[in-house]
């Protein structure tokens, strides 16, 4: 993967809006949570009129981060709602989500994560069992058929929950051997076992048929020393398997990280969950120039840093398999606008300078977080797509599999970032991302040895509260997409450079793509 340093330089312009480039949780139940430049500094309101900076950045040949692996974004869902997006027909898979999960991971082995707070609410069946009390969906015949046909359209790698907070084996073997036999080894990437167990002593798993009040699945003095304990035993029912863990995301257990990868030496992948902003009690505030702030990228993605430090220390890699920008279901004004498409293209970056292997961005239907969504109530059919994923699509462009983050000289001015990467086949890719909300930005991007025209896409929408109406290069989704693929004609744009440098004005609230083809 390679990393832009950044840097944009502004020119004095004062223009906000759009132009042409160049000179031609438990996200349902929990509380959780520098490339270059700064985040976008306030504005409640509308967009503010700003002065602009001008200057260069240089493109160096340096590299600053591992190779992007395959499959490095993907999504993360609940496994109640894996028949929505994909449908219930296996032999029919909805081609609109299996394309939209190409758009994002074109590369073959995409990583799916069917995984969740569901993960401790479903079982399979087991004979002659009772259903445990905190479990709320079966996973059915169909259920399996259908993740067996959809992750072999895809070619897919599949992170599957296997429910920890029932405290039995039974449940825990049947479900992962119905998931081996019926799903296929060959497509598991890991068992996941329980999600974000650090409330398991805090959060009601089930209600009491008797006192009718919350009855947490574990009791309240359950610790992290409890779960590596509870870890263990279950990762040696299920021997010879790829596991997951310790999907959590609290911050006070993330400090014993350490201790559970030690102790853990059956784990294949590390796994923790990220959000920057909390929306858990309705006194809460998230605005958009909080989620555009460089601490909810930058600083998310220094948080993780660390941990991906710690899990290679053990020789494990470290995915973040659940993230998005605001948890406890998102905020509304927020969540679903462009704001979100603007801050997932930049930690998507941050993230890949960290080294992390891969980050899975959670989305649940009919929520306020959807980010791609069944557009009728049975699912399959056409998809609802939300601003933020075409900031992942942006990202996947520039950064695919091999690609490596590349060292930037210069700085940039408040509010603008920039990334730039190296493909495996030579091409080079600078993404410019300008969180202003007024002021457009000119960057004179220098890169030495090119020469010939660019190619220049851009990411926008009439505003970060836009909710609809966003653009790719000219393309959109539009309201539902039947396909997957992104419709209408492309922009077509290109820039031409002076020498070795090219001029990309990037208007507010946006981000533009310069694409150089090798040699």
């Amino acid at each position: 993967m390679v990393l832009l340093t950044g840097g944009a330089l502004l020119l004095a312009l004062a223009l906000a809006g759009c132009g042409t480039a160049g000179a031609t949780s438990k996200s349902q139940r929990s509380a959780r949570g520098q490339g270059h430049g700064h985040a976008a500094s306030g504005a409640s309101g509308g967009a503010r009129r700003a002065a602009a900076t001008a200057g260069t950045i240089g493109v160096t040949g340096a590299t600053v981060a591992p190779a992007i692996p395959a499959g490095f974004v993907g999504l993360s869902i609940e496994a109640k709602a894996l028949e929505q997006f994909a449908g219930s027909n296996p032999r029919a898979i909805d081609p609109a989500f299996v394309h939209l999960l190409q758009d994002i991971a074109p590369q073959p082995s995409p990583v799916l994560r069917i995984a969740g707070d569901s993960t401790d609410w479903s079982w399979w069946p087991v004979p002659h069992a009772a259903r445990p009390p905190g479990v709320k969906y079966d996973l059915t015949p169909t259920w399996m058929s259908v993740a067996h046909s959809l992750a072999a359209d895809l070619h897919a790698r599949l992170i599957l929950g296997v429910n920890l907070e029932a405290d039995s084996r039974a449940v825990a073997t049947a479900e992962a051997g119905a998931m081996l036999s019926r799903i296929g080894r060959s497509y598991l990437d890991a068992f996941e076992l329980g999600n974000e167990p650090e409330l398991y002593g805090s959060f009601g798993w089930y209600r009491s048929p008797v006192t009718h009040l919350l009855v947490p699945g574990r009791p309240p003095t359950y610790s992290i020393a409890n779960f590596i304990g509870d870890f263990a035993r279950f990762s040696s029912y299920l021997r010879g398997d790829p596991i997951a863990g310790p999907s959590m995301g609290g911050p006070k257990w993330l400090e014993s990280l350490d201790s559970f990868v030690a102790a853990e030496h059956r784990l294949s992948v590390v796994t923790v969950h990220a959000y920057p902003l909390k929306h858990c009690t309705k006194s809460t505030v998230v605005t958009s120039a909080q989620l555009l702030a460089d601490s909810s990228s930058h600083g998310l993605a220094q948080r993780v840093a660390p941990w991906v430090a710690l899990s290679s220390r053990h020789h494990r890699p470290l995915r973040v398999d659940e993230m998005n920008g605001i948890s406890c279901g998102g905020t509304r004004g927020v969540s679903d606008t462009f704001t979100s498409a603007l801050w997932v293209l930049d930690t998507l970056f941050e993230m890949a300078r960290t080294g992390v292997s891969g980050v899975n961005i959670h989305t649940v239907p009919n929520t306020i977080n959807e980010v791609v969504g069944p557009a009728s109530a049975n699912g399959g059919g056409a998809m609802r797509v939300h601003p933020e994923f075409y900031g992942m699509v942006m990202f996947a462009q520039a950064a695919p599999a091999g690609s490596h983050l590349l060292r930037l000289s210069g700085s940039s001015p408040s509010g603008v970032k920039v990334w730039a990467t190296r493909a495996g086949d030579g091409s080079t890719h600078v993404v410019v991302i300008n969180k202003r909300l007024g002021g457009a930005a000119m960057v004179q991007v220098k890169i030495p040895g090119a020469h010939g025209a660019a190619s220049v896409e851009q990411l926008q929408a009439s505003g970060v509260h836009a909710t609809s109406g966003v653009t790719l290069g000219g393309q959109t989704f539009g309201a539902a997409t039947s396909t997957g693929l992104l419709g209408g004609k492309p922009a077509g744009l290109t820039v031409s450079p002076a020498g070795d440098t090219y001029p990309v004005r990037v208007p507010a609230a946006s981000a533009t793509m310069l694409s150089l083809p090798a040699g």
